[in-house]
């Protein structure tokens, strides 16, 4: 999520669209937050491993 967040922030910012550059932002947020919370142990999504 992290990787198709700066994907899309990077296409936003080159080709001057503002929409993509909004939703590369977000998903950049999302996907850290995501992180961090399961470096914690703490269950995303109902499970504690993903594998």
């Amino acid at each position: 999520m992290i990787i198709l967040g700066l994907i899309l922030l990077l296409i936003g910012w080159l080709a001057g669209i503002n929409i993509l550059y909004t939703i590369g932002g977000i998903l950049i947020v999302v996907g850290l937050v995501l992180l961090v919370l399961g470096r914690i142990g703490r269950p995303v999504g109902g499970r504690k491993v993903w594998f």
